[in-house]
């Protein structure tokens, strides 16, 4: 990475958001002193996917968290979208918000084997820098050089130093809920708190 200062978007459905992801957001900022901050940006519940969460539930879960550090910054963009946004769009808007820094955005290795399907892909591409997650036993460099697209491009991607690999998902932690299970230490306090408030998966 070169020396201008940084943004990291951290985008995802947060169905709830789990201790894992604030970590890794956290680690990114200390991994790289030129990122300032990390900008998590929930998708709307326009995208198709099941069990989603309403919108206000997710937003306000995120906040509860992200407002106690000043390194997070938590975004509206896709939520108050009346469609859904392709990331190349959510990107170019808070490029717009933020002329002065570079854009990175952040996805794990399970999406760049299907990055080459993503709409206005060659776009996003070449105006960002992405960063890779290693998932599981993913290695990035193999999945790049197995895919003639990556391969084209493969000066976009950075992987992600000394990442905590988890395999902790939301959907595991959604399941120990209607299982009558605790969460405790999968998912902030303020989180549990809020699921069980507004009665969420059970």
């Amino acid at each position: 990475m070169d020396k201008k200062r940084k943004i990291v978007v951290f985008g995802g459905s947060f169905n709830p958001p789990l201790n894992s992801h604030f970590s890794l957001a956290e680690q990114i900022v200390n991994e790289y002193e030129e990122v300032e901050k990390v900008v998590f940006v929930p998708v709307n519940n326009l995208y198709e996917k099941e069990n989603l969460l309403g919108n206000e539930h997710r937003y306000n879960m995120l906040k509860l968290v992200i407002d106690k550090n000043p390194n997070f910054e938590l975004s509206r963009i896709e939520l108050d979208s009346k469609r859904p946004l392709y990331t190349i769009e959510t990107l170019l808007i808070l490029k717009d918000k933020y002329p002065q820094y570079d854009i990175l955005f952040t996805i794990g290795s399970d999406n760049l084997k299907q990055l080459d399907s993503w709409k206005k892909v060659e776009e996003l591409v070449t105006k960002f820098k992405i960063l890779v997650l290693e998932r599981d036993e993913d290695d990035m460099d193999k999945i790049i050089q197995s895919n003639d697209f990556l391969k084209a491009h493969k000066d976009s991607f950075i992987k992600v130093k000394n990442n905590v690999r988890s395999n902790l998902s939301s959907t595991f932690v959604r399941n120990k809920i209607k299982e009558g299970k605790s969460i405790r230490y999968l998912t902030p306090d303020e989180v549990v708190n809020y699921m069980k408030e507004n009665n969420l998966f059970e």
